[in-house]
């Protein structure tokens, strides 16, 4: 498929690139874990292909791997948005799903189980200095759904939108768009700083395009 050019009203997703936690497969949620020298370079990349857009706006997760993601990538004019932050783990903050598999004696799948698998220590802090709890998928589901609501008149009135954030928060981000269990996402592969376009057809919510990565 095409990557978005400008013109068309769409809702176009940018996953941030490599980290040395998700290189490693780590949950990676409200640590704020900088781009490794190849995730920047994924940015640069994600940027040149998205050269032909022109977006009424920019939308960005506060995290510093989607911030210095769209602003490597040439976007520098970005709104702040919480809501684009990514799931918050809770007590699988850090841990790859192998780890909490070996953990729980068996297959470990985060949309499935959620993060409450594991207890909480609230004495305990997460590895980011912070005591949380983590969220739920209804609760990620509810924060995507909030943005999409914000961004989705502007869209039909004929913008494209560009929204920088996170793996598992842009899948579940889809299912928002798509008016769709967000189980879903667990069916949405997205790689280190892959482009996903959404869009409408005959009055239906749309993927265009899923995972688009420099190759």
């Amino acid at each position: 498929m095409d990557l978005p050019r400008s013109g068309a009203p769409r809702l176009v997703l940018l996953r941030h690139g490599e980290t040395s936690w998700s290189a490693a497969g780590r949950h990676t949620g409200r640590t704020d874990v900088p781009l490794t020298d190849h995730g920047e370079q994924e940015a640069r990349q994600a940027g040149r292909r998205l050269a032909g857009l022109s977006p009424a706006a920019v939308y960005c997760s506060p995290l510093v791997r989607a911030r210095r993601t769209a602003e490597l990538a040439g976007f520098t004019d970005v709104v702040v948005d919480p809501d684009l932050a990514e799931w918050d783990y809770g007590p699988v903050e850090g841990r790859t799903s192998a780890e909490v598999s070996a953990t729980l004696g068996r297959d470990y799948e985060i949309f499935r189980d959620g993060v409450h698998v594991l207890p909480h220590d609230p004495d305990e802090p997460s590895p980011d200095g912070d005591h949380h709890p983590g969220e739920t998928l209804a609760e990620v589901r509810a924060r995507a759904a909030q943005f999409v609501a914000r961004v989705r008149p502007a869209i039909d009135d004929g913008a494209t939108v560009l929204a920088v954030a996170h793996g598992h928060l842009l899948r579940v981000l889809a299912t928002a768009w798509l008016e769709v269990d967000p189980a879903l996402g667990a069916r949405l592969e997205l790689g280190t700083a892959a482009i996903c376009t959404l869009g409408t057809s005959h009055g239906l919510a749309t993927i265009e395009a899923w995972n688009q990565v420099a190759g």
